[in-house]
């Protein structure tokens, strides 16, 4: 079975007076039902990896593949269309559209698809907000939230076409502990369903210690990519 989304090479670099490189050389494989931490010290390429993973941004070299096909020589458009319906994302900070209610926020992505009838949208987008337990919510705006609550919508804009990779980007980063373990529950709950992977960008280094595998990337590059199995015998064998 082919990787979800896997990186080839990729090097990515900002072409600036002085050439800054983001991320160096990097080959990696997420397969279905992962739950994957990606880790580092600040600056060291976790969340441009992440953009090049998820089509928000191309590579300077090498290539990156979604559901084994190439992906370098497709148009914006095409990109765009990939990103929709096999990608999920959830951001550090939630962006939110405040005009639009949470239903309406969650349904956005599924109206941009064009899939399913208005009805069927918004009964998608219901069911999707109850099973977060926001069902109490559904109608209201982003800003009558808390911040727990309108990182849990954001998580379920992103799970609204169904795709099989969610993408995050310091889910967790501006919440307090009790808000950040639920939604670290439920992003690990929604790894190995129906084969959806969740790869997560965190400086939470507990958390990163009870997700399936830790990739720890030091000036663009992965210096070390563990599973939780591993990293558990290796603990046991230095006790």
């Amino acid at each position: 079975m082919a990787p979800l989304v896997e990186a080839r090479g990729v090097t990515r670099v900002l072409p600036l007076t002085v050439p800054v490189t983001l991320v160096e050389g990097v080959d990696l494989a997420i397969g279905p039902g992962e739950l994957v931490a990606i880790t580092g010290p600040s600056g060291s390429g976790k969340s441009s990896l992440l953009y090049l993973l998820g089509l928000l941004d191309s590579p300077t070299e090498g290539e990156v593949l979604i559901d084994g096909a190439p992906t370098h020589a497709m148009s914006t458009d095409q990109r765009a269309a990939l990103r929709l319906e096999r990608i999920g994302f959830v951001f550090q900070f939630h962006f939110l559209l405040p005009e639009f209610s949470v239903l309406g926020n969650v349904a956005i992505p599924m109206r941009r698809l064009g899939r399913l009838a208005p009805g069927d949208i918004e009964a998608r987008a219901a069911s999707i907000l109850t099973r977060l337990g926001l069902g109490d919510h559904m109608h209201k705006r982003p800003d009558q939230l808390s911040g727990g609550q309108r990182q849990r919508v954001a998580v379920a804009r992103a799970l609204a076409n169904d795709p099989p990779l969610i993408l995050a980007d310091e889910p967790t980063g501006s919440l307090d502990s009790a808000a950040s373990e639920q939604v670290f529950e439920i992003l690990a709950g929604i790894a190995g369903q129906a084969g959806k992977s969740v790869v997560a960008v965190t400086h939470d280094i507990d958390m990163a210690e009870r997700m399936d595998r830790r990739v720890h990337l030091v000036d663009g590059r992965i210096v070390s990519d563990e599973r939780r199995s591993t990293r558990s015998e290796g603990k046991e064998a230095r006790t």
